[in-house]
C-alpha cells in the first residue's frame, strides 16, 4: 500500500510522516513518534486507554486513522506537563486523591478529565461519571478517580 504524506501538529510540535493510509493515529503516536503514555488496550474503543485530545475534543486514537488527524492538533498525555516539566494539576489531582492503582489506564482518564473540565468548568458528580463513561479501570473503582477530577475543577475556578 502507497505511503502518503501527512502533517500532524503533536503537543505543539509539527511531524511531517508518511504513513500507510490504515494506519491508526495510535500506532503513529506510539510506533512513530515514541509518545508511548498513549496505552493500547483493548483496540476497539471500549476501554479508553488509548484517549488523546483532537483539537480539543477526547477521542480513542484506536479508531482513528492517522489520516484522519492530518492538519489537526493531537494532545497526548506528555502535552499535559508544563514548559518546566510540572505535571498539569489534573495529574497532580489523581496523585494527590489516589485516583489511579497500576497507571495503565491512567493517562485516557486524564485525558478524558481534560477535555470535560475544558468544556464544563464546574461538573457535578454525576456530570463527571457521564464524561468517563468511555473509560475502563480495571484496579480501582471510580471513587477516587471521580474525586481527583472534581479537585481538579476546584483548582481551576
Amino acid at each position: 500500500m502507497a505511503k502518503r504524506q501527512i502533517t500532524l501538529r503533536v503537543n505543539g510540535e509539527v511531524h511531517e510522516l508518511l504513513v500507510e493510509p490504515r494506519r491508526l493515529l495510535l500506532d503513529v503516536v506510539r510506533d512513530d513518534l515514541s509518545l508511548t503514555g498513549t496505552k493500547r488496550g483493548c483496540e476497539e474503543g471500549i476501554c479508553g486507554c488509548c484517549t488523546v485530545l483532537l483539537d480539543g475534543q477526547a477521542i480513542k486514537a484506536c479508531l482513528m486513522l492517522a489520516l484522519q488527524a492530518r492538519g489537526r492538533e493531537v494532545t497526548t498525555i506528555e502535552g499535559l506537563r508544563g514548559p518546566d516539566g510540572a505535571l498539569h494539576p489534573i495529574q497532580e489531582a489523581f496523585v494527590a486523591h489516589g485516583g489511579l492503582q497500576c497507571g495503565y489506564c491512567t493517562p485516557g482518564f486524564v485525558m478524558s478529565a481534560k477535555a470535560l473540565l475544558d468544556r464544563n468548568p464546574t461538573p457535578t458528580d454525576e456530570e463527571v461519571r457521564e464524561g468517563l463513561a468511555g473509560n475502563i479501570c480495571r484496579c480501582t473503582g471510580y471513587v477516587k478517580i471521580v474525586e481527583a477530577i472534581l479537585a481538579a475543577a476546584r483548582c481551576r475556578t
